[in-house]
């Protein structure tokens, strides 16, 4: 058996098929016809000289061995696009395009930003951007599917390349008329006895807000958990509750109808990196990138923190 007959082609057929179960569909996302693709995934069964796909029923199936080679042909996959983009990097590490991964927590706040930043001091990269979760991001760096993530900082991150953009304090959001507004620093000793309105599972943002709303004696509002910043912070103009929203979310809103009240020392933030995978020979392209943003980002968050910028965010 000669594996120079297997071309990177047939193993994206062989994704594609396994990514949505069917031959049509695969044929379509792959841009070719459906006796296309299934011939050449039928040469490929033969020069392996194994059955990968079960068509004797009328949902696709993968056999035992075709379900092992799966992750076999993702890296490979992957790791020819990694060499591919690599050697376009030398010639010019910040042209071309990057795929980049934000959680929904700092998105909409920091886009703006980003892409104005972008365009201004990297115009020959092209940013291909994703919203999604920290988990369902860091999966798709696993995978191939994108090239950086803007996640906040977690432990279990460690074994990533990465590279620090901004410490972002959380505030507290209040409907003007509740007791807690105004403009002095809160100690968090005030959250005692309070409910705080949070976000849904998911959510790295969240864990962070009750472990520190949990430290000065408060709680969850069991009553409802949002989907988005945008939802809690309508909750709290509307005087259904309080919670905590980071600074440039607070910067973003602007138009009067919540109050927001930092805390004096332990401040509660969220340290915010650039993250890729070690190896992908990204450190050209993304560590320019994170200087850029930090530089963006720096001005909107003067006059929120009560620490100085050297120290360790309390999340």
């Amino acid at each position: 058996m000669s594996l120079l007959n297997i071309s990177l082609r047939d193993l994206e057929y062989l994704l594609a098929l396994h990514q949505h179960g069917h031959f049509g569909r695969a044929a379509e996302a792959c841009h070719v016809s459906q006796p296309t693709l299934s011939g050449q995934l039928a040469k490929l069964e033969e020069q392996l000289g194994l059955l990968l796909v079960d068509r004797s029923r009328r949902q696709i199936r993968f056999t035992a061995a075709g379900e092992a080679l799966i992750g076999r042909a993702h890296k490979i996959v992957r790791d020819v696009q990694e060499l591919v983009d690599e050697a376009r990097r030398w010639q010019d590490p910040l042209a071309g395009e990057l795929r980049l991964g934000i959680i929904p927590t700092v998105a909409p706040y920091l886009l703006p930003l980003l892409l104005a930043g972008q365009e201004r001091d990297l115009p020959q990269l092209t940013l291909i951007l994703r919203e999604a979760q920290t988990d369902a991001l860091v999966a798709a760096l696993e995978a191939g599917e994108l090239d950086a993530l803007v996640v906040a900082e977690l432990p279990r991150l460690a074994p990533y390349a990465k590279a620090p953009l901004y410490d972002e304090p959380m505030l507290l959001a209040t409907a003007p008329s509740h007791p807690l507004a105004g403009d002095d620093a809160l100690d968090q000793q005030a959250l005692e006895g309070r409910q705080l309105l949070m976000l849904e599972d998911g959510h790295c943002l969240r864990d962070q807000a009750l472990g520190y709303c949990a430290g000065g004696g408060g709680a969850e509002d069991t009553s409802f958990r949002a989907t988005s910043l945008e939802t809690l912070r309508q909750l709290v103009a509307s005087g259904r509750g309080i919670t905590l929203l980071p600074a440039l979310a607070a910067k973003a809103e602007g138009g009067g109808a919540v109050c927001y009240r930092r805390f004096t020392l332990p401040q509660p933030a969220r340290r915010i990196v650039l993250l890729w995978r070690r190896g992908a020979g990204l450190d050209r392209t993304c560590r320019p990138l994170a200087a850029m943003i930090s530089d963006v980002v720096k001005p909107q968050l003067a006059g929120y923190s009560s620490t100085t910028v050297d120290s360790e965010p309390v999340v």
